[in-house]
């Protein structure tokens, strides 16, 4: 094999306070990779000093290039534009607050030499965060692993090394609500693990608050399995079973206790109340469904770029240059 190229993808939000060790880690690593590499960063709106610093950095090193987008799209929309502007041979995706640590890129790259195709992290432990960051994130990992469609790894985000043939086929699935970690797994090819120890932000706070973790949640539940829609049908004949249970108990109730035992509109009421919470909920989860065809029969594009730095200028089309036929000699004549 050739020198290898390998390609880092890094969104950016606001991480003014971290782009700088960020920088000197990927090199220190990189540096002793073997190989040529890059780092393809995207600055996804960010309202500090991130996009300059970024721009610094790119006038310096040739190896760092800047993505500015329009405004912000979004976590998985960025890691989609880094890969699709990265040409390394294997590429990385790692956040920018460094609890993955770039250190980590160089016994992926060891895996894949040995011939895996998607190397990815899993959190042993994690460090720097709350009781129920740490709750929610277990529950929706077990969650996410039993009711989808996809052997999605458990405990593992984006940081993860990936073979170029893997990166093309995500650059072909052009999806609006992403989950880059679902989308990776049902690509399939060969894929194993790491382990490691996540460590607590370097600086700044985190970029998912709840809000942000329950779209999140919805985004990967909603893309990789019908469970939710699925239940419907259990919860309905759960409920039709105990509404004819319930005839026959309330009928001797009130023969027993008296006829005023449970009035007739306290029942119709709160049997009314509880159909149209279970009827509401499920309209929601539909909806969530029907919003995903919205997205997608829309078809935006994923992003908006406002500036680049770093790249080269994209060629023009040279002109054909196939020689013309030649045209047949005339035939001798006698």
């Amino acid at each position: 094999m050739t020198r290898p190229r390998y390609s880092i993808v890094a969104p950016i939000y606001n991480e003014e306070g971290n782009i700088q060790v960020l920088y000197d880690r990927i090199c220190e690593v990189m540096d002793s990779s073997g190989g040529e590499w890059e780092l393809v960063t995207v600055n996804d709106g960010s309202r500090d000093r991130s996009l300059e610093l970024l721009e610094e950095l790119a006038a310096k090193d040739s190896r760092i290039k800047v993505l500015n987008f329009a405004r912000n799209f979004g976590h998985q929309i960025a890691v989609t534009a880094g890969l699709d502007y990265t040409s390394g041979d294997a590429v990385v995706i790692i956040d920018a607050d460094l609890q993955d640590p770039p250190e980590l890129i160089l016994e992926m790259i060891e895996r894949w030499k040995a011939g895996y195709e998607v190397v990815y992290a899993v959190r042993e432990e994690r460090h720097g965060e709350s009781w129920f960051k740490l709750l929610t994130a277990k529950v929706f990992y077990r969650l996410i692993y039993r009711i989808t469609d996809v052997n999605i790894p458990m405990d593992t985000g984006d940081f993860r090394l990936m073979d170029r043939k893997v990166v093309d086929a995500l650059q072909s699935m052009r999806e609006h609500n992403r989950f880059i970690r679902g989308l990776t797994s049902w690509i399939g090819f060969k894929q194993t693990g790491i382990s490691y120890v996540r460590q607590a932000r370097f600086s700044g706070e985190t970029k998912y608050p709840l809000r942000k973790m329950v779209r999140f949640a919805m985004d990967a539940i909603t893309g990789f399995s019908y469970f939710p829609l699925q239940i419907m049908i259990y919860v309905s004949f759960v409920l039709g079973v105990l509404a004819v249970l319930a005839i026959p108990v309330i009928s001797v109730l009130r023969v027993v206790l008296g006829s005023g035992f449970l009035g007739g509109q306290v029942t119709t009421i709160v049997l009314l109340l509880m159909l149209s919470a279970f009827q509401l909920f499920f309209l929601f989860i539909m909806g969530q469904y029907i919003a995903r065809i919205y997205d997608e029969v829309r078809d935006r594009p994923l992003y908006v770029i406002a500036s680049e730095k770093g790249f080269k200028p994209q060629l023009e089309d040279e002109p054909n240059t196939i020689p013309p036929t030649p045209e047949p000699e005339p035939e001798a004549r006698g």
